[in-house]
């Protein structure tokens, strides 16, 4: 079995001053500043025998490049149960659009449909029992953050190994939009 998930790498800039957020936040786990990315679509544990034809699905996509300004900072999870700290992404019809195809190339490849609703951000960091004032505190001294824009001209599938120090990204294979 191997983890797959497809998503925007980002570039080195970028992912630093992503990783530049980071701070402040007892129960924080920090994702790593190489580990910065978009997910467009999270396709979890397929048999090994199936990468092949996830592969030649993504290959299919047809989608122009685009470029995305990166906006804001905030939480999913309620105030008493916080899970995720995200930098958000100003809304983009073209991201959209790429998501979109990539999802109905994955259903017509053999993949479930993902019934969740597409949010584009890039996780910085999962939380366990963080403080609620302390979150509050990192949204409010973080929230006029601002990036962009930024060009896109590719996707990615990406393997995840999943370890005891956390998660490590392989990048398989890259799609060239345009």
């Amino acid at each position: 079995m191997i983890r797959l998930f497809v998503a925007l790498a980002l570039p080195e800039d970028l992912r630093q001053r992503l990783a530049g957020l980071g701070g402040g936040v007892p129960g924080a786990r920090w994702t790593e500043p190489e580990n910065l990315h978009l997910t467009l679509r999270f396709i979890g544990d397929v048999p090994d025998d199936r990468l092949a034809d996830i592969d030649a699905a993504l290959a299919g996509v047809e989608s122009p490049g685009f470029a995305l300004v990166f906006d804001g900072v905030g939480v999913f999870g309620n105030a008493r149960n916080a899970r995720i700290l995200w930098a958000g992404v100003e809304r983009s019809e073209a991201l959209n659009h790429l998501q979109g195809k990539i999802e109905s190339a994955l259903v017509r490849g053999g993949e479930p449909r993902d019934e969740r609703r597409f949010t584009p951000h890039v996780t910085l960091a999962r939380l366990k029992d963080a403080p609620r004032e302390r979150i509050g505190r990192f949204i409010e001294e973080r929230g006029l953050f601002r990036a962009g824009p930024v060009a896109f001209d590719r996707f990615t599938l990406f393997r995840s190994h999943l370890g005891r120090s956390g998660p490590v990204y392989e990048p398989l294979r890259d799609y060239t939009l345009g």
